[in-house]
């Protein structure tokens, strides 16, 4: 259940990141937030963000393990309030067994980042990750995982992933400094035409 915009927020900045980053020529994988999971003999679930490695990364209604083949590869549960002990006790040990190689809780309200990873496919219980300079490498995602504030940041390397909106921000500010520059040479321009005259 959404717990309001910040909820909502992170989790679409997050979905924004991981498709832009994956839509690149680079492994194939399905990024999705919210969708109905069905696992052989499990009750449903509904993750706030789950990415499925090579797989089409269409459009779906739902998660059918039996119908795709496979299971969720990464999981993150956001907070912003609502239930921790769901995500910090229950999520960790369902999901482990369920063979979700990796588990990251993002919990905004605190400004806190978890993680959790399987040490092997075939383990059933997760090792808690430890950040390496403020972050978290996800072997998954290939991707480094902080928080800047309360703000999810996901790195390539030293590459920030920018999202959309900054993305746009960017150009915006590109086309502008290349509009100035463009006015600049044409005011020069008519100014040595006027001393020609």
């Amino acid at each position: 259940m959404s717990e309001g915009d910040l909820h909502t927020e992170a989790k679409s900045r997050a979905v924004d990141a991981l498709r832009g980053y994956f839509k690149a020529p680079r492994r194939r994988a399905y990024v999705s937030a919210e969708l109905p999971i069905y696992y052989p003999g499990e009750r449903r679930f509904a993750p706030d963000l789950l990415v499925v490695l090579d797989v089409e990364p269409h459009l779906r209604g739902k998660w059918v393990v039996s119908h795709e083949g496979k299971g969720l590869d990464w999981v993150m549960e956001v907070h912003v309030g609502g239930d921790r002990k769901k995500a910090a006790e229950d999520n960790v040990r369902r999901y482990a067994r369920l063979g979700i190689l990796e588990y990251f809780i993002y919990d905004r309200a605190r400004a806190r980042l978890e993680a959790y990873r399987l040490p092997s496919p075939d383990a059933r219980e997760y090792v808690r990750m430890e950040p390496k300079q403020g972050r978290y490498f996800s072997e998954v995602l290939e991707l480094q995982l902080q928080l800047e504030g309360a703000r999810l940041r996901f790195w390539a390397g030293n590459a920030l992933l920018l999202e959309t909106e900054e993305m746009t921000d960017r150009l915006r500010e590109m086309l502008s400094r290349e509009q100035r520059r463009l006015a600049e040479l044409q005011d020069e321009r008519e100014r040595l035409e006027a001393r020609g005259k």
